[in-house]
């Protein structure tokens, strides 16, 4: 793996406009704490943002910043609790009653080797 400084300043251009870093998957793997495989099967995937130069996945900053906002996790609503002496808990309540009528008894097939053989054929 190649040593590259993670956030440097955006390059100058000639004519004043600055453009955006471009940082590697293994460097966005190192800030996520993820594979470099998971970055790239990501992208590839077409799951996470990110600009191809040539055959290569590149990543800006706002990419990387895009990519940490999709995968945080929020807390779930929180839900009101009613104190444990104030719940009472109810009997559960008989399963009604089923018909008297028996249920039919099911059978099982014979085996597919068993039909074949009823014909005098072997497949």
């Amino acid at each position: 793996m190649s040593q590259h400084a993670f956030w440097p300043a955006p390059v100058p251009c000639p004519d004043g406009a600055s453009l955006p870093r471009l940082y590697y998957p293994e460097e966005v793997a190192a800030v996520l704490g993820c594979s470099t495989w998971w970055v790239k099967d990501r992208a590839r995937r077409r799951l996470i943002p990110f600009t191809r130069v040539g055959r290569a996945y590149r990543f800006t900053s706002d990419h990387l910043a895009e990519i940490i906002r999709m995968h945080e996790a929020r807390p779930a609503a929180t839900q009101r609790r009613t104190p444990a002496a104030s719940v009472r808990k109810t009997p559960p309540q008989p399963s009604p009653t089923r018909s008297t009528a028996p249920e039919p008894r099911l059978r099982a097939r014979p085996p597919r080797r068993a039909r074949q053989s009823q014909f005098g054929t072997a497949a």
